[in-house]
Order: C-alpha cells, then structure tokens, then sequence
C-alpha cells in the first residue's frame, strides 16, 4: 500500500486531462476488487454508478444504509440495482450500538446539540465507512472541484491518510451542468428529491428543500452554523471536508 501512497504524484500527472471513465479503467486495471465505490446514491454517485458499471461487470459499490433514510433514497437504490445488474454491498451501524445511544438519548437526539448529532453520524456512518473501507485498497467518490472554495485544487489522487488508502475522484473537474446533462443524457436513475429542491440528500431528519437563493448545504443540519455541518465521512490533514451528498 505505501508504494501507491509513493505514486500519487506520477498517477495525477498521469491522469490530469483524462476523462472521468479513463481514470475509473486505469484504477480498475490496476486494483480490481481492491477498488470501490462509495455511493450516497446521490447525482455524482449515480454518474459513478453508471460509469464503473459499464467498465467491469465486477463494480463494488457501497451504501452506508444508517437507517433513517429517504424512501426515495431506497427507491433510487432499486431502480440502479435492476437496472446496472448491481449487487451493492450494505453497510448498516452496529445495532446495539444504535440502541444504546436512542435509549440514552432519545430518537431525535440530534437536534438537541452538536456533540450529540455527531455522536449519531459517528454511529450510523462513521463507524460503517470504516468497516467498508478495510475490504479495499481504494475509493471513489463523487468530490468535484467546483462543489466549494477548498476544492479548486482538489485532485484526481489523494492519499487518505485516516483509512490509509487510495481516495480517487474521477469527477474532480466536471461541473454541476456536466453532471445533470450526462444524467439526461444516459438516462440513469436519480433520486426524485432532486426534483423537489434537495440538491443534498442525506438522513431523512436532517435534510429539507432549500429555498431558492440559499445555499446548496442550507438544507443539511440546518440548525447549524455552516462551518459545523459536516459528519466525518470526509478527512483530509486532520480536517473535514465538505461532500454535497454523504
């Protein structure tokens, strides 16, 4: 693993100006079953979907399912998962886990303060991403460049040093035209919510549609300062970073 942490350089430069569906074959070449998908089954994730799915037979995808997600969300999964011939591989939270904290703290515990909505995201995805991410030797996800200010420089290859593996982001520089047009174009199942003014989906109790004018994360944790809004999944130098759909 240390020599593809030694690599990144050489495969950025390598890859810089390729296509989103080059970088996913050069990875798949490379790694096979070592490489997977993380899909939050939201518009970046579904154009990954589409993509790995039509490069190998063998794509790994996973869902973190934290238990309180959108019927839509659900009914998203199904239409990919008939429709790409897709066996996802699901991550639920430790069930006693979940028990002990909803009996300590009751089921809404995450309006209730920031270390306590942490605590949960700790629980239903945090933990789970960990245990996803110890069955490969890289992820893919659906962070682009343009999604915030601390992303222009955002990399096709980062090393992410919290799991100790490859974090490759084949979606890097397209734009959100770029997304929703390839999604038009190739028709690939979307979650209906996206229609209804949620351009961020997440748990069913923490996300709302956004009123026109307001920010992309306004519907996210809403009862939070903006700068507080994030649930672990992503790390980079000791900090979290922002992922519209997590």
């Amino acid at each position: 693993m240390e020599n593809y942490k030694q690599k990144i350089d050489e495969y950025n430069e390598q890859l810089e100006g390729k296509s989103a569906k080059e970088i996913l074959s050069f990875f798949d070449t490379l790694l096979g079953k070592d490489l997977v998908l993380a899909s939050s089954l939201g518009a970046e994730d579904q154009v990954l979907t589409q993509l790995f799915t039509s490069i190998t037979k063998d794509a790994r995808v996973f869902v973190l399912d934290t238990g309180r997600l959108h019927q839509e969300t659900y009914d998203v999964m199904d239409k990919s998962r008939r429709k790409y011939r897709l066996t996802y591989e699901v991550y639920f939270p430790l069930s006693e886990s979940v028990q002990e904290m909803v009996a300590t703290n009751g089921p809404n515990l995450f309006y209730d303060s920031i270390e306590s909505r942490k605590l949960c995201c700790g629980i239903r995805k945090v933990e789970p991403l960990g245990r996803a991410l110890k069955t490969c030797k890289a992820w893919i996800t659906g962070l682009r460049r343009e999604q915030a200010v601390t992303r222009k420089s955002l990399p096709i290859v980062e090393w992410d040093d919290g799991h100790q593996l490859l974090k490759i982001n084949p979606l890097a520089t397209w734009t959100e035209e770029d997304i929703w047009s390839y999604i038009k174009d190739n028709l690939i199942p979307y979650n209906d919510l996206h229609d209804k003014g949620f351009p961020s989906i997440g748990c069913a109790p923490c996300t709302r549609a956004i009123e026109k004018g307001e920010d992309v994360r306004a519907g996210r944790w809403w009862w939070e300062s903006p700068e507080l809004k994030e649930c672990g999944l992503h790390v980079k130098d000791g900090k979290l970073i922002r992922k519209r759909e997590s």
